[in-house]
Parts: C-alpha cells; sequence; structure tokens
C-alpha cells in the first residue's frame, strides 16, 4: 500500500459527551485497524455504562433545557447546511479515513461520503415540510395537530458504511429537533466520531449529539434499555434487531430497525444481456459485497443460464482486487479475519451441499495480499434455492446463480427467504418488469439498474429486514411524535352531564 499521511487521523479518540470530548470512566481504550493491511491505526476509548448514563443525561438535558428542539425549523435546517459545507470542504480527507478503517475500495468511499453529504443537504431542505394539519370537528370546536421530536434518540450504525450511515441517522433525527446517543460499530467508528465533531462545528450546541464506543453486546445494550431513551433506531444483522426490539420493549421505545437481505436478482430471456451481467457484477462486488441489499441470489432464465455464467465469470475474473486507495480497485478488503473465515465456510458448505464454485473460492494470492483481510469475488453455480447459502446472508463477495424456468416460478423462489429488503428484474418487457415488482416482497425494487439509495427515496425492508424507512422524508416522521390539541370555541359553556 503506498505511503499516506491522513489529516483526520488521530492516534486516540475519546467520547464525545455534553459538548466535551472525555475518556472513558475506566480510562480504557481499544485498538481499531486498517482491514487491508491488519495494522493498527488508533486508539478508541471503550465506553463503561456508566458514560452511557452520561451520555443518555446530556442529551436528555440538550433536550429539555437548550434551545435545540425550540428554535425554527429553518434555523436547524442552516446548521445542517452548514455541516454539508464542511463535509464537502473535507472530501477527500473524509474519503481517505474511511478508506483507511474499512478496507473499502476508493470509489466505493468517494460515492458513500457524497451521499453522506447529500444526505445532509435533504435534511436541510426537508424541515420545511414539518407541518400541522387541521380537522373538520363539530361546530364549536377547532381542531390542529402538531409535530415534536419523539426526543432521546439511540442511533446504533453498522461497520460496512461507517460515515454513511451516521449520516442517515443523524441527518433525521437533527431537522426533527432530537437528541442523539450515536454508538458507531468499534471496527470502524473513525468517521462517525468526526462527523459529530463537524456537526459540533457546524453550530449544533452541546449535548445535542452525543458519541459512545465500545462493545456493542455490553453498552449498546445497556443503550437500547436505557429508560431515558425514547426511541432505537438499528442498522445491523437481523438476529441483533430481534434482541434490540426485544429490549427496547421493556419501556415501549419507538424502533426502526434496518435489517439484513438476501436479495434476489432476476434476469429474463429478453434481457439486455451486457447490461445485466455489468449490473450484476457491480450489485453483489460493490462494498466487497458487504450490504445489507447485495443483489446475492442471481435467478437468470434457462434460456441463457449457460451464455450468461460464461460471461459474468469472464468479467468477474477481470475484477481488480487490492490496494483500496487506488483507482483502479474495484474490490477492497473485507473487514475482518472473522468475516474472512464466515464468507470461506459458506463457500464450503455451498461445495458440500452440491453447488460448484465457478471462479474465485479462496483469498487471493499474491504478497499483497499477506496483511489485511482478503476474499476473492466468487461465483457459486448449480445452486438450488433450498440451499443455506442460497438462504442465508454471507455478507462477502459471493454471488449464488440459481436457474429458472418462467416467471411464475421465479417470483415464488425470489419470495421464499425471511427477508424482504430489496430486488432487481432485468427485461425489456415494460410490463412483465413492472408486474413482477408488484409480486415482490421486497422494499426497494430496481428495474434495469443496479442502484438502490439515492437521497430521497425512502430505504427500507418487508419481513425479517427490518421496517421503518431511512434516506427519505418518511425517515423525519419517525423522529416526530403527532401531537392532537382539540379546543372548544363555542360561546355558550359546555355541560355534558346536563346537571
Amino acid at each position: 500500500m503506498a505511503e499516506k499521511t491522513f489529516t483526520l487521523l488521530k492516534e486516540k479518540y475519546d467520547l464525545l459527551i455534553g459538548g466535551e470530548h472525555t475518556p472513558s470512566s475506566s480510562g480504557k481504550y481499544f485498538d481499531v485497524y486498517n482491514p487491508a493491511t491488519g495494522e493498527k491505526i488508533a486508539e478508541v476509548a471503550k465506553a463503561t455504562r456508566e458514560d452511557v448514563d452520561r451520555a443518555v443525561a446530556a442529551a436528555r438535558d440538550a433536550l429539555e433545557n437548550s434551545k435545540w428542539a425550540k428554535w425554527p425549523a429553518s434555523r436547524r435546517g442552516q446548521i445542517l447546511n452548514k455541516a454539508a459545507a464542511i463535509m464537502r470542504q473535507r472530501f477527500n480527507d473524509l474519503v481517505e479515513l474511511e478508506i483507511l478503517n474499512s478496507g473499502k475500495s476508493l470509489s466505493a468511499a468517494k460515492g458513500q461520503v457524497m451521499q453522506a453529504i447529500e444526505d445532509f443537504e435533504l435534511y436541510a431542505a426537508s424541515v420545511h415540510t414539518i407541518e400541522g394539519k387541521t380537522k373538520p370537528v363539530p361546530g364549536g370546536f377547532f381542531h390542529y395537530t402538531t409535530k415534536e421530536p419523539v426526543g432521546v434518540c439511540a442511533q446504533i450504525v453498522p461497520w460496512n458504511y461507517p460515515l454513511m450511515m451516521a449520516a442517515w441517522k443523524i441527518a433525521p433525527a437533527l431537522a426533527a429537533g432530537c437528541t442523539i446517543v450515536l454508538k458507531p460499530a468499534s471496527l470502524t467508528p473513525l468517521t462517525a466520531m468526526v462527523l459529530a465533531d463537524i456537526c459540533h462545528e457546524a453550530g449544533v450546541p452541546a449535548g445535542v449529539i452525543n458519541v459512545i464506543t465500545g462493545s456493542g453486546a455490553d453498552v449498546g445494550a445497556y443503550l437500547v434499555e436505557h429508560p431515558g431513551v425514547d426511541k432505537v433506531a438499528f442498522t445491523g444483522e437481523t438476529t441483533t434487531g430481534k434482541d434490540i426490539m426485544a429490549k427496547a420493549s421493556e419501556t415501549l421505545k419507538r424502533v426502526t430497525l434496518e435489517l439484513g437481505g438476501k436479495s434476489p436478482n432476476i434476469v429474463f430471456p429478453d434481457a439486455d444481456l451486457e447490461a445485466a451481467i455489468n449490473g450484476s457484477l457491480f450489485g453483489i462486488y460493490y462494498n466487497t459485497g458487504q450490504s445489507c441489499e447485495a443483489r446475492s441470489r442471481l435467478f437468470v432464465h434457462e434460456d441463457i443460464y449457460d451464455e450468461f455464467v460464461e460471461k459474468f465469470v469472464e468479467k468477474a475474473s477481470k475484477l481488480k482486487v487490492g490496494d483500496p486507495f487506488s483507482e483502479e480497485t474495484h474490490v477492497g478488503a473485507v473487514i475482518s479475519k472473522s468475516q474472512v473465515d464466515v464468507i470461506d465456510s459458506y463457500v464450503r458448505l455451498g461445495e458440500q451441499e452440491g453447488a460448484r464454485v465457478a471462479f474465485g473460492g479462496k483469498v487471493p494470492e499474491g504478497p499483497e495480499f499477506e496483511k489485511g483481510h482478503w476474499y476473492m469475488p466468487t461465483v457459486l453455480v448449480d445452486v438450488t434455492n433450498d440451499m443455506r447459502v442460497a438462504q442465508e446472508e454471507i455478507f462477502g463477495p459471493v454471488v449464488v446463480i440459481i436457474k429458472f424456468k418462467d416467471e411464475k416460478e421465479v417470483i415464488k423462489m425470489a419470495n421464499d427467504t425471511i427477508y424482504g429488503l430489496a430486488a432487481a428484474v432485468w427485461t425489456k418487457d415494460f410490463g412483465r418488469a413492472h408486474r413482477v415488482a408488484g409480486q415482490l416482497k421486497a422494499g426497494i425494487i430496481m428495474v434495469n439498474n443496479p442502484f438502490s439509495a439515492f437521497p430521497g427515496l425512502p430505504f427500507g425492508g418487508y419481513k425479517q429486514s427490518g421496517f421503518g424507512r431511512e434516506l427519505a422524508l418518511e425517515s423525519l416522521d419517525l423522529y416526530m411524535e403527532t401531537k392532537s390539541v382539540l379546543s372548544y370555541i363555542g360561546p355558550k359553556p359546555l355541560n355534558p352531564f346536563g346537571v
């Protein structure tokens, strides 16, 4: 890897509580590594439950005693826009820190940092949509509704999109007037912590955003259970999401969950084959396959199956794996050694189930891969939809290709999963495209393109892929309560009992 100087990288990162950077109450730190090299890059404060208490108290104090929630929404919007402007000024620095901490490719990091910026701009504008309503009521009465912030929000973000997921959570909560305790993933906390500092620099008052770092099983779970938290927003693995939902139910917290997926990618025989292959490559190998909406189940019609597989494998073999900072790299590092082991164990399981490795299926060879965590883009063929590799989320650069014979069969197979996050359809038949889209049980449908998330378009899933929507105006409403106010304005006093 080329030697670089990272402007935003520090040796130590402390917690952010009440506007102050502070060590953990235990004084302990944990190490953070570069997945591409395995090298330690920083030490991050390891929060305790006492630190969670302090962070929640700071958020509650800011909610009740600062002017943040009481400011005109337009003023909050101005601050969000200023935060976006600062991020634009530091775009290259944020991209480099994101690559360093996550191992993702340069092209992926650039796209994700840009979307984080656009998220802030979206919600800066969306504050002007916050409004109440009047409803028709009987004579002598007047009714209206108002929107108020839901309160203190615990936000837990994953390691696969560290900055972008933090922006997806922070921006709408700020726009709504909420206060926040953010818990980044322990593997990738750095850019989320920088984002919180940028928000303060832009004018967010002390205590409105607090950041705790440490064990999800300990401080993350304690944060979810905390009686001072009003809402939990979580992105991550489905089993963890179920546990969070159970813990949050003890105090009936508001909950939004964006969880796992095993998204189908359907290629009909009339599809533009070149476009479908190119889009399907991107759909699974983007972000090294470490995406909840990765199109990891590739259904190909039997009439074009052999040709498609041959050309898909040929193109997969041309993808450049390597230095994440290189403009030429398509596929970056895997987040950790344990995740490499998980990916490889699924590939071996697929072979045991009867699948065949048509390409990849191993750690790439060469001196540049001797350190860090890597896995080749992998293609499994001769797969049936009942295999575990076709049903369980692998979360790596592994696609399974399944043959189908007709529209009815493929819709049934596509929906035969516990997940329902995303799905893609490739066909030149307009009627078929939207007929199939209407029958797929997924929150995001892509037709003849591989892109699933633009700011302003709702992102979220059906079934065990979670509930609630992010990245759109629908998200803003999830951070607000609706208050109904009914007034009597008639000329005579009311006497309901007539006594």
